[in-house]
């Protein structure tokens, strides 16, 4: 196959694992979202209700990180190797941060221990949403060291707990009743606030800081493109502002996820042709063609099945979860 093929391969593979990034973060966000938001509540009968508005879905999120991680191995080998040798200390916290967590949900109902591990199940969340926000900050930045940049992963790791935190209370208001619901509500509209104001100072800095705002912004129809979904952005944002005040349940958390999914279609466009501005290439590090046809194919039978279950149990666990200490709220 020629030049021209393996491009429309290579381009077509950064957008599948762009696609995956956006299910694993929106999926998985809000359940670390609810983690760290535990942290904040100290009866136990509110843990339980927090844990069990995720229990039958949070390990089928992660999945998609499973899979993320094989796809990008497997297509972009040399984007693997580059970020897996600068970036291992934030993953290593990342796994560990995901193997807390696991640990916690199965050892939380220990009558001893209980309290303990609902303390590391907060902790791993929070522990795991710092570790993204320091590898989203560090990729952005294209793993410059320096200052600044140490500065923008900063931010960048505030932006992602704040963005989880408003994807996982926007989700209790969804599936929640009473004290809880409310308490979520009014934490959604914080963590929206904060999401937001991170979002503007990285873009600024983004300017300032990396390659991409330098190269890539400057390109002609790039930065009017950015404009409309930063437009797009602030409406999500008001949508999210409206609902929560006007009661509704499920509009917050709608709101939320459009908010996620137009601030990633501004990365991947930010970040297009590289993998790592400045350094990596996404045709470059691509692997051969025959591979990425083989890897296609196998993706094209796993993507509806995996896709079909997450929705399958959305739809069987749907509804709000009321115990005997809240119903009565």
């Amino acid at each position: 196959m020629d030049s021209s093929t393996h491009t429309m391969l290579a381009i077509t593979w950064f957008g599948v694992i762009g696609l995956m990034l956006v299910f694993y973060v929106i999926a998985d966000g809000f359940d670390l979202g609810i983690g760290i938001l535990s942290l904040l509540r100290k009866r136990r009968e509110d843990h339980d209700v927090m844990v069990q508005t995720i229990g039958s879905v949070w390990d089928a999120n992660e999945t998609w990180l499973v899979v993320l991680g094989g796809a990008l191995f497997g297509a972009f080998p040399e984007a693997y190797a580059l970020l897996l040798q600068d970036l291992y200390l934030p993953i290593m916290l990342l796994i560990a941060g995901l193997i807390m967590r696991g640990a916690a949900i199965e050892f939380r109902h220990s009558v001893s221990h209980g309290p303990l591990w609902d303390k590391v199940f907060g902790v791993g969340s929070l522990v795991a949403a710092i570790a993204q926000g320091i590898v989203l900050g560090k990729v952005i930045t294209g793993l410059t060291p320096g200052g600044l940049s140490d500065v923008f992963v900063v931010v960048s790791a505030v932006g992602v707990v704040a963005g989880y935190s408003l994807l996982g209370s926007t989700y209790l208001v969804n599936k929640t009743v009473g004290t809880i619901e409310q308490w979520a509500r009014r934490l959604a509209l914080l963590s929206a606030f904060v999401t937001v104001a991170a979002a503007v100072i990285l873009t600024v800095a983004t300017w300032f800081v990396s390659d991409v705002g330098h190269v890539r912004w400057s390109q002609p129809g790039v930065f009017h493109v950015l404009v409309m979904l930063g437009l797009a952005a602030a409406v999500a944002f008001a949508f999210i502002v409206a609902a929560l005040y006007l009661g509704s349940s499920r509009g917050p958390f709608r709101g939320a996820v459009v908010l996620f999914v137009l601030s990633f279609a501004g990365l991947a466009i930010s970040l297009f042709p590289d993998f790592v501005p400045g350094k990596l290439g996404i045709v470059e590090s691509a692997s051969d063609t025959s591979t990425l046809v083989f890897m296609l194919i196998g993706i094209g039978f796993l993507f509806p099945v995996m896709i079909g279950y997450n929705l399958y149990q959305y739809y069987i666990f749907r509804g709000k979860v009321v115990t005997g200490s809240h119903a009565g709220d």
